[in-house]
């Protein structure tokens, strides 16, 4: 899972994202406007903390860009204005919460959580297909109620695929979701070819009711046997 941390108070940045690691959260930062903006229009994510005062713009004209494009819904507005009047303006723009500094991070932690529950996974916990359950607050993958061990890409992989049964995913999508943005760093994506064999044989082994397909020089497609 994957959250973007805009924040330009670099030791409260950090702090978050040291603690969001913990948690085994693939954690991005960005300390202004136009770096957010950047990331915001190129990547995908599980959940967004945005704070509304950045240099160089406002973290409100983020979130109207991000409810033009229908994305807004998983946005926690971390902020130090406690202004009604500022709540009222991030929930009707489609945030999900607001967060007043300071906070203690394992409140963030807690409503993080319940964001990707509302958003990804119908209020739950886990997603059960076929004879599959992935548990997503342990972290634990049960094929017929027996755990199969999972790395922590393993676990992300498919994760992301179970989020988008029976569609097309493409490489780039992939590598952009489980490794974040420093994929642009990478020569080719065979290191994604060896997560997706090592999980198709665990799949296999265990007897999963899921099939890992290989679409043609495009990517992949998770489907139920």
């Amino acid at each position: 899972m994957k959250i973007l941390v805009i924040e330009d108070e670099l030791e409260l940045q950090e702090t978050i994202k040291a603690s969001l690691l913990l948690e085994k959260y693939i954690v991005e930062v960005a300390a202004d406007f136009y770096e957010a903006q950047d990331k915001l229009f190129i990547y995908d994510y599980d959940c967004i903390l945005l704070d509304i005062m950045l240099p160089n713009g406002s973290g409100m004209d983020l979130l109207r860009e991000l409810k033009k494009m229908g994305k807004s819904g998983n946005v926690i507005i971390i902020s130090a204005k406690n202004s009604i009047d500022d709540k009222v303006n991030g929930l009707e723009l489609g945030a999900d919460d607001y967060l007043t500094k300071p906070f203690h991070i394992a409140e963030l932690t807690a409503r993080i959580k319940a964001v990707i529950r509302r958003n990804n996974l119908n209020g739950k916990n886990h997603i059960e297909v076929g004879n599959i359950v992935l548990d997503i607050g342990e972290r634990k993958l049960l094929v017929s109620e027996k755990n199969i061990h999972l790395n922590r890409k393993e676990f992300d992989i498919l994760y992301y695929f179970l989020l988008n049964k029976n569609r097309l995913i493409t490489k780039v999508a992939l590598a952009e979701y489980v490794w974040g943005d420093h994929i642009d760093e990478a020569d080719n994506f065979d290191f994604i070819y060896y997560q997706i064999k090592n999980l198709r044989n665990k799949l296999r082994k265990s007897k999963a009711l899921l099939e890992i397909e290989s679409v043609y020089g495009m990517g992949y497609k998770l489907s139920e046997k």
